[in-house]
């Protein structure tokens, strides 16, 4: 595999390390053949849930018992899909807790139907998205089994502008933060989808965040990229900035037709590791005796 171009913001994690941590949490990609640590063998079943009366959504939890660290799963502008749940499976195969919350409460698109999904996409509303995101953090605080303190989000497509913009407006909630070719991060003027730039809200971010972006994407230009660092690193913010070669928009899901085995399998490596990282407790180090 080619080594991946990893642009480090100042004060940012150390990408070596994220994906040595990783290794010991990966989750087999579908249909990818990966060469990776065993998995225990017991599994967890996800479920629709009612996250609150009027928001559904899915959520799944590590066998077993225990406080468990937490992930939000945003989905893709085509819904809360069986693929965005299969994201929610192997974040619970990896030790996550995680929840998806349904913006779109019940409709789906197919991938052919871009048309469909992107009108429904501009019908949202990102202080409507972002109060659902509160709702699903006030789920999990709720939850026994969960670890409050270790709660993280991940977006795609969509998502991964709403998982920026989760970091700025739970700063204190969300302890990090990954997203996905999050289109209209920095929206230039006459954005056709109407989205309005993130960027103002970076001072507020707290957390660290990693950015993953396909070097073919034709929908979010390289350009984009460097306004976002920039803004990241004036504001002294933590975050990581991966590029992949030859990956372009949606590589991440094996249901499209831009699916990348090579970039899906070390992108999620990474993002176990950066969630492994951030997420679980920090465990203390003994001090050496003196005779």
């Amino acid at each position: 595999m080619k080594r991946r171009d990893i642009l480090l913001g100042a004060s940012s994690i150390a990408t070596a390390a994220v994906v040595a941590n990783s290794q010991l949490s990966i989750a087999k990609q579908p249909d990818v053949k990966i060469t990776t640590p065993a998995i225990k063998p017991e599994t967890s079943v996800g479920r629709n849930i009612q996250i609150t009366k009027d928001l559904p959504g899915y959520y799944v939890a590590p066998a077993g018992t225990g406080k468990f660290p937490a992930v939000i799963v945003l989905m893709e502008a085509f819904g809360l899909n069986k693929w965005c749940k299969s994201i929610c499976d192997r974040l619970a195969q990896s030790g996550f807790a995680a929840i998806a919350p349904d913006f779109y409460r019940g409709a789906t698109y197919a991938y052919t139907d871009v048309t469909g999904a992107v009108a429904k996409l501009k019908s949202l509303n990102d202080d409507a998205i972002m109060s659902d995101v509160g709702k699903s953090i006030d789920f999990l605080v709720g939850k026994p089994e969960i670890n409050a303190n270790g709660i993280g989000v991940i977006g795609f497509c969509m998502g991964g502008r709403y998982a920026f913009l989760s970091n700025a407006a739970y700063p204190t909630k969300i302890k990090a933060a990954i997203s996905f070719y999050g289109g209209g991060i920095d929206a230039s003027p006459g954005n056709p989808l109407g989205q309005k730039s993130l960027l103002d809200r970076v001072p507020a971010m707290q957390s660290p965040i990693m950015l993953m972006y396909g070097s073919e994407d034709q929908l979010i230009a390289a350009e984009e990229h460097g306004r976002i660092a920039t803004a990241l690193s004036k504001a002294k913010k933590r975050y990581i900035l991966n590029l992949f070669p030859h990956a372009g928009h949606g590589f991440m899901s094996d249901r499209r037709e831009s699916f990348s085995p090579e970039a899906a399998a070390e992108a999620w490596m990474m993002t176990t590791g950066f969630f492994s990282t951030n997420l679980k407790p920090k465990k203390a180090k003994k001090s050496a005796s003196i005779n």
